[in-house]
């Protein structure tokens, strides 16, 4: 998983420094995932300044109010009655001169905890902010997961947490977040209220229960049933699913079209030695747990190379429709329908 194990593991040791008084001078988060950046945000803002403090010495503002002028200014100041003083810029890519606060950056005060959070955005690496924020302080690069990484991650985060969670309950729940980490936060605290005390694992029944969605009608079941081609329950999946009131055609084009370019490399692979080793096999089915391994040496009977390069090929053509190329008036769950038929065909 690009980065993600690294990021978590940096992040559990800075905030653990943070929760034992040990601060730097400067925190550049950044990234186009927010989940970890605002995680060290925020337990700096909670741990940096007592109470009292924090009338005197806490300034917290956004990149779009502020220019780099202000924020030297205010991170030159020294602390009132504390040990140190914290300045906090949110949407720090927002700053026209952002670049313009390497200068302070490049000699700091030990007094002074600049916080610099940008969302959905990273500082140019090929510039002297970035540099100086490297030398001088701390810097978190959050980058969002695809997909098919989803799963994994949640089952790292889940054991972070002392909990299991079953391989189907983690793609559920995947499935129902997409690749939005704090979603996943927020919902396992929801789930996490309404196990059973002294719980430790969660399963697909949990997920479906607090969570809200139907582990009989997603994309995660609709591609089970292509592996075994059951034409009627695939239908049936994708009517439901086409009926549902937040149904988006681009996400489900784009799951189908991760599951079918699974089974075109897996079956490539199987092509070329009928019996791949596991690490071999892994590579092919990237981000899939081998628990459900088994579906996938249906689907390449059901699918080989050529019919798996045909279904890539039309969920190409339904991406384009999905997103309103020469749909005519065919609705989102029309086409799912519509879609679902063909692969079924080929």
């Amino acid at each position: 998983m690009k980065g993600s194990v690294n990021v978590a593991s940096q992040c559990r040791d800075l905030i653990g420094k943070i929760k034992a008084g040990e601060f730097s001078p400067i925190y550049l988060l950044m990234g186009d995932e927010p989940y970890y950046p605002d995680m060290v945000c925020d337990a700096i803002v909670e741990n940096a300044l007592d109470e009292f403090s924090r009338d005197f010495n806490e300034t917290i503002c956004y990149g779009s109010d502020v220019d780099a002028e202000t924020i030297t200014t205010a991170a030159r100041r020294y602390p009132m009655m504390a040990e140190r003083q914290l300045v906090v810029v949110k949407e720090a890519q927002a700053m026209k001169d952002l670049e313009k606060l390497s200068t302070y950056c490049e000699a700091p005060l030990d007094s002074t905890i600049l916080v610099l959070l940008m969302r959905g955005a990273s500082a140019d690496k090929r510039k002297a902010l970035y540099k100086q924020c490297v030398k001088n302080g701390v810097v978190v690069e959050s980058n969002a997961l695809r997909d098919y990484e989803m799963p994994g991650w949640i089952s790292q985060y889940y054991s972070s947490r002392g909990l299991e969670i079953a391989p189907d309950a983690a793609a559920l729940m995947a499935e129902y977040a997409g690749t939005d980490m704090s979603k996943i936060a927020v919902e396992t605290d929801k789930l996490l209220k309404n196990l059973p005390e002294g719980a430790d694992k969660v399963t697909a029944s949990d997920v479906e229960r607090n969570v809200g969605i139907s582990r009989e009608f997603n994309v995660f079941e609709l591609t089970k049933e292509f592996s075994y081609r059951n034409s009627a329950r695939a239908l049936l999946i994708a009517r439901r699913l086409g009926e549902a009131p937040r149904f988006a055609m681009p996400m489900a084009v784009s799951a189908i079209f991760t599951y079918f370019l699974r089974v075109l490399k897996y079956g490539a692979l199987k092509e070329r030695g009928r019996y791949p080793d596991k690490t071999e096999v892994a590579a092919a089915l990237q981000g899939v747990n081998p628990y459900f391994w088994k579906d996938y040496d249906a689907a390449v009977s059901n699918y080989p190379v050529s019919k798996a390069m045909a279904a890539v090929s039309l969920l190409c053509d339904y991406d384009y429709k999905g997103k309103g190329g020469e749909s005519g008036e065919a609705t989102p769950g029309d086409l799912l329908v519509e879609l679902v038929a063909k692969l079924l065909n080929l």
